[in-house]
């Protein structure tokens, strides 16, 4: 005798299943998701964005400061489009206000915290506080324990929190200093690693404005994207342009080429040139005499820095 047809088992998305996965372990998906509005982009990554209760590793495509300084505007131009305080922890201050700026970051928003040593473990204190927009720490040095931790944190608050691989150089100088530097390539507990690499601008192009008709300008600076790990999504390389003043990307000209390899890490030798568009960082700048510092109202015309 015939058996009867069985009834088809209803399709469950590979998302559902994570997410299911997730609430057993009483792990929600915090935070959510940022969509860069390029779908190139967008669809290699886990639900179409960028997870934002995670921990995210960001480095320069090469060893001069313009590759630095691009990594730092990926990573600004990313929180411009959230509300809020951002903990930018680092070394020694060397942030440039009206770079951040321009990429949509306003000065106003940042807590600098000068930790020294402790960057890491200032980004934590950080993310556990809560109430953050997002938590970044400038540090050569990442390994799985503190990955992990940090990693831990950000989910527990639905905090974005970037570890910038960015490399000091000397002053006056353009050998970087790579003290207590490991390689970028060192297993991490991070959900996504991205290299940022500065490429020639294009040529002048008319820049159509509401209200002023059109004016010949600078094309925005072109960036190499390269998505070099990504958990449960699929790496990729990509041309964009570079954050407009609103922290946007876009897709670049098709016309430009993409490298078959990732370019040069931070942990590479290179010449400084200035490619990446406003220089994010200063090569002098002076050391601030507090712990904590701030740039209330330094994006705009006649305010100075000013000091927490």
């Amino acid at each position: 005798m015939a058996q009867a047809a069985q009834p088809a088992a209803p399709a469950v998305s590979l998302a559902a299943l994570r997410a299911e996965v997730r609430a057993l372990e009483g792990r929600p998906d915090s935070g959510g998701r940022l969509a860069f509005g390029i779908a190139e982009i967008d669809r290699r990554l886990p639900g179409g964005g960028l997870p934002l209760g995670a921990l995210h590793e960001v480095e320069g495509g090469g060893a001069d400061r313009a590759a630095g300084a691009a990594a730092v505007l990926f990573v600004a131009g990313i929180l411009a489009r959230r509300g809020g305080a951002v903990l930018w922890c680092v070394e020694r201050c060397d942030l440039y206000a009206p770079a951040l700026a321009a990429v949509g970051l306003d000065p106003a928003r940042l807590i600098v915290a000068e930790a020294g040593g402790a960057v890491l473990a200032a980004m934590e204190e950080g993310l556990r506080h809560g109430g953050l927009a997002g938590v970044v720490g400038e540090s050569g040095r990442l390994d799985l324990t503190a990955s992990r931790r940090l990693s831990l944190a950000a989910e527990a608050a639905g905090t974005p929190a970037f570890v910038l691989r960015r490399r000091r150089f000397a002053a006056g100088g353009g050998t970087p200093r790579g003290r207590g530097e490991e390689p970028a390539a060192a297993p991490t507990a991070a959900a996504t690693r991205w290299q940022v690499a500065p490429l020639p601008s294009g040529l002048p192009a008319v820049l159509a404005r509401a209200g002023d008709g059109g004016r010949t300008g600078l094309a925005r600076p072109l960036w190499h994207l390269f998505l070099t790990r990504c958990r449960n999504g699929e790496p990729g390389g990509f041309v964009v342009e570079a954050c407009d003043d609103e922290g946007h990307l876009a897709p670049g000209p098709a016309s430009v080429s993409l490298p078959a390899a990732a370019p040069l890490s931070a942990a590479g030798a290179g010449a400084p040139d200035r490619r990446a568009g406003p220089a994010a960082v200063g090569d002098r700048a002076p050391r601030p005499r507090g712990r904590i510092v701030a740039f209330p109202g330094a994006g705009r015309p006649g305010a100075g820095a000013g000091r927490l």
